[in-house]
């Protein structure tokens, strides 16, 4: 019944638990005669009357068929609180938020970004989804950090750059930065050609310095536990070296690389033209907050 309104269905409740339109116009704040124009609509709208007026000081009746009305219509109205409420909620950051991570980031920035959603919004539902590929697929991601550009119908916001560090057993070389022409042929520990390693490997190329890759692995802790074992050094971004925590590891030393290489660059990608919800509006406002402290600590 596209005539019936829930305002409509309000009053019919009011004026029920009330017996009077009279003390159903007082508690929703209508005058009496708005309370009968409403009354008057919904009867038009079922078609036959949905209260016995018997006048005077009785109360008013419902009637049979205004009972039913009733019995729905405080379904209706339920229905309605409800999706009020979860609209509420959901303009308040509450709801669900699906991210796309990848190692670094995931050891590094999300959890301090989760932390802090989670304790602006304890209800709210965040689902990540971590993957190491040169291909990646934001879909129906609300966000995706990626250590790269990606063709397609896609924004790009970069978060940082993210400079390379070369790792390697202590005492391999002197304290102090190494200069990149050092690495040719030099046994190395690295990622698979994918991602910004792909990129790494063309740059160091580039000014001729083709390393000897002895192992490759996706995993961060893995490749510094086969430097460690003495297979080969290793150049990771600074995001993996801190980590990793690899400062603290009296058997490593870490270096510059001078001249530097270009840096990795991390942005944070979702699909153009979205409009974002309230907690993934705040989870970017979060991750440039804690990419920014990340920064300053370095």
């Amino acid at each position: 019944m596209p005539d019936v309104e829930l305002r409509h269905l309000t009053t019919l409740a009011a004026v029920a638990d009330e017996g009077s339109f009279g003390r159903a116009a007082a508690r929703l704040g209508y005058t009496q005669s708005t309370v009968s124009q409403q009354i008057a609509a919904l009867e038009k709208a079922v078609g036959g009357a949905v209260f016995d007026r018997p006048g005077g000081p009785k109360p008013v009746r419902i009637t049979p068929l205004g009972a039913v009305v009733l019995a729905h219509g405080r379904e209706l109205l339920a229905k309605a609180q409800s999706m009020a409420a979860a609209v509420d909620r959901f303009k308040a950051g509450d709801g669900r938020v699906d991210i796309g991570t990848f190692q670094s980031v995931s050891n590094v920035i999300l959890p301090l970004v989760v932390r802090r959603l989670r304790d602006e919004h304890p209800g709210c539902d965040i689902r990540l989804f971590e993957e190491e590929t040169d291909r990646p697929h934001v879909g129906e991601l609300d966000l995706m950090f990626f250590d790269g550009r990606v063709d397609g119908d896609v924004e790009h916001f970069k978060l940082l750059d993210d400079p390379y560090l070369l790792v390697a057993r202590r005492g391999t070389f002197p304290d102090g930065p190494v200069d990149p022409a050092g690495l040719d042929a030099a046994p190395m520990v690295a990622h698979p050609p994918i991602c910004d390693q792909a990129r790494l490997e063309q740059a160091l190329a580039h000014r001729g310095v083709r390393p000897r890759i002895v192992f490759r692995t996706a995993g961060n802790e893995t490749v510094l536990s086969m430097v460690r074992a003495g297979m080969g050094v290793a150049v990771l971004p600074q995001l993996a070296v801190g980590g990793a925590d690899v400062g603290s590891d009296e058997s490593l030393s870490i270096h510059e690389l001078r001249p530097a290489l270009p840096p990795r660059e991390i942005f944070l990608l979702w699909q153009a033209d979205r409009t974002h919800s309230p907690l993934a509006a705040r989870a970017i406002e979060i991750a440039v907050d804690v990419v920014g402290m990340i920064a300053e600590r370095a």
